[in-house]
């Protein structure tokens, strides 16, 4: 799969684009584009894969991209309903001077520190959520007060996270991404089967050391944390589906519960139980 390179168009009588939960769950869209990108995805756990950076994200996200940085859609491979809201702006969507003017300074050093990828959490995150989910409900003229607001919120957080050491643009990483493709998509069809190391080595073209120096170069975790990161994930999608502890643990390939229980802890800060006991008395 090659990277794809997407054309942005604003939403007409806007200077920006507004686009709501585009549902591309199924689709492995590794992309770039010129323009800056907000995301704010809630709701669920999804990978965060901007640059050379991978994680994974807890019950929604909150991210600014820089131009030409090549990131995957962050429902990729999400199986429970979502929430999206994304923002796209050219680097001059109001004009060539706006980021010049005094009043601006904070905006202009976001937008050069986006140029790494940015993350933003705590009450950042839950403040610009509510607001972006509110842009529809705008007229155009209030939608532009509002982006800047939230531009002016995400400049002056105190919760941000820069996501990659060097600046990530257009980066020739084809083959790389590739692989990762095929490796995302062997996890996703047999992480209830064992996924096995060997094998998936295989699938890449790459013996089995040289599968996990770059599997570890490429991710920051082992093929196996990966793994269990990803059966975590669908783990917790049964649970809000008011699955039982026992159902989740083995539907997503464990053989022992107590493991299940502990590994789920570990990752995601209390047991299965707790988890779902939590969401559902919300």
């Amino acid at each position: 799969m090659k990277i794809i390179r997407e054309e942005i168009e604003p939403n007409q009588g806007s200077s920006f684009n507004v686009l709501l939960t585009p549902g591309l769950y199924d689709t492995f869209l590794w992309h770039f584009h010129p323009e800056y990108e907000i995301v704010y995805v809630e709701g669920t756990s999804g990978t965060r894969h901007v640059g050379d950076h991978i994680s994974v994200y807890e019950g929604s996200d909150l991210v600014f991209i820089g131009p030409n940085i090549p990131h995957l859609n962050f429902d990729y491979g999400v199986r429970t309903e979502c929430e999206q809201v994304i923002i796209q702006m050219k680097e001059y969507f109001l004009g060539k001077e706006f980021l010049n003017i005094p009043e601006f300074s904070a905006i202009r050093s976001l937008f050069e520190k986006s140029h790494y990828g940015l993350s933003f959490s705590g009450a950042t995150k839950q403040l610009v959520g509510e607001k972006l989910k509110k842009l529809p409900e705008l007229d155009q003229f209030d939608r532009l007060l509002s982006l800047i607001q939230i531009l002016r919120i995400l400049a002056n957080s105190e919760h941000m996270q820069v996501l990659n050491t060097k600046p990530a643009a257009n980066k020739s990483f084809e083959r790389e991404q590739q692989r990762m493709d095929l490796i995302y998509r062997y996890v996703e069809h047999r992480f209830d089967q064992s996924p096995d190391v060997n094998e998936v080595a295989r699938e890449v073209n790459l013996t089995t050391a040289a599968f996990c120096r770059f599997f570890k170069k490429n991710s920051k975790m082992t093929f196996t944390d990966f793994v269990n990161q990803y059966r975590i994930n669908q783990a917790k999608n049964y649970l809000l589906q008011d699955k039982t502890v026992s159902e989740s643990c083995f539907a997503v390939g464990f053989e022992s519960l107590s493991y299940f229980n502990k590994l789920f802890k570990s990752l995601v800060g209390e047991n299965p139980s707790e988890f779902k006991k939590r969401h559902f008395r919300g």
